[in-house]
């Protein structure tokens, strides 16, 4: 299995747009809607300074993404990163993609100087959680709040 990591292009959105379906068919507080994702994933390559989407191919299919955002943290001072998706096409699970792909995103926030990556998970995604236990992720004692700006109570 030949396994590569780029920076997701203009082209990809349509087929990185259906990931995310994917990965928000599996969350509980998430719903797919294909022109939202297409747009956010727009705005995230349109300005490298947001953050930067990520493919995982094998033998160049696309099986794979991550995004990463990036901010500045007043706590610590330094730049940090979110970790806002990472997804893997569930036909192609258990080969151990999925932490390749949270290992390349956590070797490009600290070349990218950030101090920390902060991110959320379903309390219920247990294969989630110990991939991110494994990774050095810890949980956080913050309490995630959200307030919907747009009239949905769940986005």
């Amino acid at each position: 299995m030949e396994l590569e990591f780029s920076s997701a292009k203009r082209d990809d959105i349509a087929e990185l747009a259906g990931l995310l379906a994917i990965l928000f068919e599996q969350e509980t507080e998430f719903h797919p809607d294909h022109s939202r994702q297409e747009r956010g994933l727009t705005t995230i390559m349109e300005d490298p300074t947001k953050g930067k989407v990520f493919t995982a191919r094998v033998n160049g299919q696309c099986v794979g993404m991550v995004i990463l955002l990036f901010t500045t943290s007043t706590a610590l001072g330094a730049p940090v990163a979110w970790l806002e998706d990472l997804v893997v096409m569930p036909e192609v699970r258990g080969r151990g993609i999925g932490g390749r792909l949270l290992d390349f995103a956590i070797d490009v926030a600290q070349r990218h100087g950030c101090a920390r990556i902060t991110l959320l998970t379903d309390a219920d995604n247990e294969a989630a959680q110990k991939l991110y236990a494994n990774r050095g992720f810890a949980r956080s004692s913050m309490i995630p709040y959200r307030r919907s700006l747009t009239g949905s109570s769940t986005e």
